[in-house]
């Protein structure tokens, strides 16, 4: 049975969202990864109000589609971010502008509805950033000790463990979004983020290639790591286009800006091998949805969304079931 294609709405979150299910549906997805902004779905109300829940739900389900998992990466952000400055006063009510504490809260607040929500729409993952309040010492100068570092990975858990109470509460997991400036970035601060929050299995990963291709790590090995801990998977390419001049640290130039070193692409237009991805899940046994996570600057995202549908169906499929030399057997 081919897994679920669904498309992650935070990239559409401009669109209302019947005017984006009639599009996707005509797309052929299968379903929607729910972002919890944009209007597409309020966790406050859904946390509260199961009728809610269940209008969103006979919403898709006008357009054929379903929901595996709703995604909550804004509010997350706020929880462990060091600064919650200008940059993210749009991620929370207008009235937290500005207040990083307040926003905090705020973010606090939001994805633990989101759990609640999540029970609500009967389903078992919201996926989500962390923040993180160590990433602004990825370069280690002026001097960091290994004592600081230390006490960001339990000031994460500090924080998120009381959340994740809150997950155990309502039979709901969540899937961190492993990424550039979030707790865990790649495979060994993944390992210690895991560790620090005592390996609680309401505490898992959204497996997304791209952000570990541009960092050139091997994506397969995160999958082969933790099999057990991926809850839902992202499909997104990229592609490293160092040149001797571009750098990996992208030189403060905006996505789709020539001279960066890397740049997100459509599915199938970068540099990620999805076929040995594909086997991988296959390996773990992974049976949930691929969720499009569509960002290309330098295409049109209707046309890339819907060839994005095409390349994913195409290239998933099943594992063997037998073993191809049985038939030499008498």
């Amino acid at each position: 049975m081919a897994r679920p294609v669904t498309l992650f709405t935070g990239q559409w979150a401009d669109l209302p969202l019947e005017e984006l299910c009639e599009k996707v549906g005509e797309f052929g997805y299968d379903g929607l990864e729910l972002a919890c902004w944009g209007g597409h779905l309020d966790v406050f109300k859904g946390a509260e109000d199961k009728k809610y829940c269940q209008e969103k739900l006979k919403l898709l389900d006008k357009y054929g589609l379903g929901c595996w998992a709703i995604s909550s990466h804004l509010a997350g952000q706020l929880v462990c971010d060091l600064n919650n400055d200008v940059r993210s006063d749009g991620f929370a009510p207008g009235e937290c502008a500005g207040d990083a504490e307040k926003k905090r809260s705020w973010g606090v607040a939001a994805i633990k509805n989101a759990a609640k929500t999540a029970k609500n729409l009967g389903i078992k993952v919201v996926n989500g950033f962390t923040g993180s309040s160590i990433w602004h010492l990825l370069y280690s100068f002026p001097p960091v000790s290994a004592e600081m570092i230390e006490e960001g990975f339990q000031y994460f858990a500090g924080m998120w463990n009381p959340i994740l109470d809150v997950f155990d509460e309502c039979e709901v997991r969540f899937a961190l979004e492993v990424h550039p400036t979030e707790i865990a970035f790649d495979l060994i601060t993944a390992r210690r983020a895991l560790e620090a929050i005592g390996r609680r299995e309401a505490f898992g990963f959204n497996f997304d290639p791209s952000h570990l291709h541009w960092q050139m790590v091997d994506p397969v090995k995160f999958i082969e790591e933790f099999g057990d801990r991926i809850y839902h998977v992202h499909m997104k390419d990229a592609i490293v286009t160092l040149d001797g001049v571009s750098g990996i640290l992208s030189s403060h130039l905006d996505f789709g800006k020539p001279g960066r070193g890397w740049d997100f692409r459509s599915l199938g237009r970068g540099g990620v091998d999805f076929e040995e991805i594909i086997r991988a899940l296959n390996g773990i046994n992974y049976q949930g949805p691929l969720s499009v996570e569509w960002e290309d600057s330098g295409m049109d995202r209707e046309h890339g969304a819907r060839e994005a549908c095409e390349f994913v169906r195409d290239l998933d499929f099943e594992p063997s079931q037998i073993a191809f030399d049985d038939a030499f057997g008498e």
